[in-house]
Parts: structure tokens; C-alpha cells; sequence
């Protein structure tokens, strides 16, 4: 008896309206504008044409189709082992905040002049690419990993349409989050940051595990390191809760060069000791924004220091 056919839907409503990857990928238009992808996409027991996601060199092709196919990049490349994150998703993080700079604007503010940190822009360099394709923002991306700087470096040189759009810093000491990367002068309308998830590379490897596990509805699964991605992309001491309570802690020291700071919460329970962080360093507004993507809800957790005051000049966002 042959397989019942999953239905799905043609529009991915939990993704933000403005997301180009709301519709079913098109694999035929992906290929015509990269044909290395061809290879690993196949028909699967549903009838629909897909890639194996857990073959890292499936996922990397189809990445590099969506940057090339819906943001005009001639080159995208990421060392093998490093993290190659699903692009819907992080589209999504980009046009979130683009909403939250309309809150003080009255629209969606576009241009050069809006300048945005994002912390650890891994070798990948997604948060930039996206958010400077779409809204034509100027970002500093900030990286402890000098292999991961050098190849975000090569991708952007490599593409003239992010010429003089990413300026890369390198993080000299691994436990600061904005000490030695933001500047007495500089000014940034929002910090973005995907922090490490987990505490340990054993609770990493057991948590890709079971979710392997239940994407394949199988039990047979190695317990070998099979997920892209180096240590500090998915683990540090204490996991997400600790890393994003220090940086809200050193956040204080910066409250006047940054309109808006935030970061991805993956675990709802992290939310409760984060507000407690933000009430006991007195931060002035605290929002969270929901994302939906497929069957998992994340967050995005916002502080500021500053009061409600429009900017005038995105160059000197902290003028009253």
C-alpha cells in the first residue's frame, strides 16, 4: 500500500508576513539559480520534493540556493562544522526587529544610517546578509572565533552587494559580550544575538539526539557528534540562562549607545529569571516578541534603557 500523502500547507503562517520563505520552497527555481542543490533533492514517500536535513552538505546547498535566489549573493560559504542555520528563521529574528524600530519611527526605518550589532555572527554571517539585503542597515558583527571572522570576511568581500554594509570585530576575551566591541562613540539602534543554548557538549549531543529522534520517529539513532557547529555556537558554561543574564548585566554599561538590545530566548523557562535580571539592573522597557516556526515557539527578549522619546537622528540615537 503506498504511503498517504502529506498534505501541506502552501503558505507557512507562523512565519512574519514579510518573510519570502512563507511559501513551500521551489525547488525547480532554487536549482535554476543553483545547480549544485539538484543532487540532493529527491521526490520523498510523501510525493513531494525535498532534501535529506540531516545530511549537513544538503542543508549547506540549499542555503546557499535561498542567499543566492532571494538576496542576490554570488558567494556564500561556511567551513565544514560550523553552524549552517535554517535561513526562514532567521529572516524572521531580522524583519521582527525591523518592526520594532517602526514602533519609534512610524515606519520601517531603511538606509545606512541604521546601525546594528550583532553579537557572534558566526562563520555563516546570516543577520547581516539578510538584514542589510532587506532594509539596506549597516551592521558590526562581532565574532570570538578567528576562523569563523575570517570566512564572514571572505563572504563579504566576495559579494559587492554588502560592500562597506558589515564591519567584523573580533572579541578578544571570550567572556565579554559588548566589553571591547562597542566604542565610546559608537551608536546602534538594536544589538541582535542567537545565544548558545546549551551548558555542556554532553546536553548538546543529547538534545540533537532526541530531536532527531523525533523527527525520524526512529530510536536507532547514534549518539556521535552529528550536528554542525563549534562549541561556542551551541554550548557555554551555564547555557542560554546564564549567557543572557550577563549580557543584560553588561548591557548597563552601554545603555547609552544602544536604543534597543536583544536576544533569542529558545526555553521558555529562561524568561522568568531574565525579567528579574532587567527588573534588579532597572531597565526602563521590557517586551518579549513571539516567533512561530513549524511546530516550535521562540522568543525575542527586548530591553532598553532609554526612555520613550523618538529619535530624531538614528546617528545619535541616544540624544533626548
Amino acid at each position: 500500500m503506498l504511503p498517504k500523502k502529506k498534505v501541506h500547507p502552501k503558505v507557512k503562517l507562523e512565519l512574519h508576513p514579510r518573510n519570502k520563505h512563507r511559501q513551500r520552497y521551489d525547488f525547480k527555481a532554487l536549482i535554476a539559480t543553483y545547480p549544485a542543490l539538484a543532487p540532493f533533492v529527491a521526490v520523498n514517500k510523501f510525493g513531494d520534493e525535498s532534501i535529506d536535513f540531516f545530511n549537513p552538505e544538503a542543508v549547506k546547498a540549499l542555503n546557499t540556493a535561498l542567499l543566492k535566489h532571494f538576496y542576490n549573493l554570488g558567494f556564500w560559504d561556511v567551513p565544514k562544522g560550523y553552524l549552517c542555520p535554517p535561513i526562514p528563521g532567521r529572516a524572521d529574528y531580522i524583519h521582527y526587529v525591523a518592526d520594532l524600530l517602526a514602533e519609534d519611527l512610524d515606519e520601517i526605518p531603511r538606509g545606512s544610517a541604521i546601525n546594528i550589532l550583532d553579537i557572534g555572527t558566526g562563520a555563516n554571517c546570516i543577520y547581516p546578509i539578510i538584514g542589510h539585503q532587506e532594509y539596506g542597515w549597516h551592521f558590526v558583527g562581532s565574532e570570538i572565533d578567528f576562523k569563523a571572522l575570517r570566512t564572514a570576511k571572505k563572504i563579504i568581500d566576495k559579494n559587492t552587494s554588502l560592500e562597506g554594509a558589515i564591519e567584523l570585530r573580533l572579541q578578544k576575551n571570550p567572556r565579554d559580550i559588548f566589553r571591547g566591541i562597542i566604542n565610546d562613540d559608537d551608536r546602534f539602534a538594536v544589538t541582535i544575538c542567537n545565544p548558545p543554548f546549551h551548558a555542556s557538549q554532553a546536553e548538546a549531543m543529547k538534545g540533537t539526539v532526541r530531536k532527531i529522534r523525533n523527527l525520524k520517529h526512529s530510536k536507532e539513532v547514534t549518539t556521535e557528534r552529528n550536528f554542525a557547529g563549534q562549541s561556542h555556537e551551541l554550548w557555554c558554561d551555564g547555557g542560554e540562562a546564564q549567557f543572557v543574564r550577563n549580557m543584560i548585566f553588561e548591557s548597563v554599561h552601554f545603555g547609552k549607545n544602544c536604543r534597543w538590545f536583544t536576544t533569542l530566548i529558545s526555553k521558555e523557562s529562561n524568561l522568568r529569571g531574565a525579567f528579574k535580571t532587567l527588573k534588579k539592573v532597572g531597565a526602563i522597557r521590557v517586551k518579549t516578541i513571539e516567533m512561530g516556526q513549524g511546530n516550535k515557539t521562540s522568543r525575542i527578549l527586548v530591553w532598553s534603557f532609554l526612555s520613550e522619546d523618538k529619535p530624531q537622528d538614528w546617528s545619535d540615537i541616544s540624544s533626548d
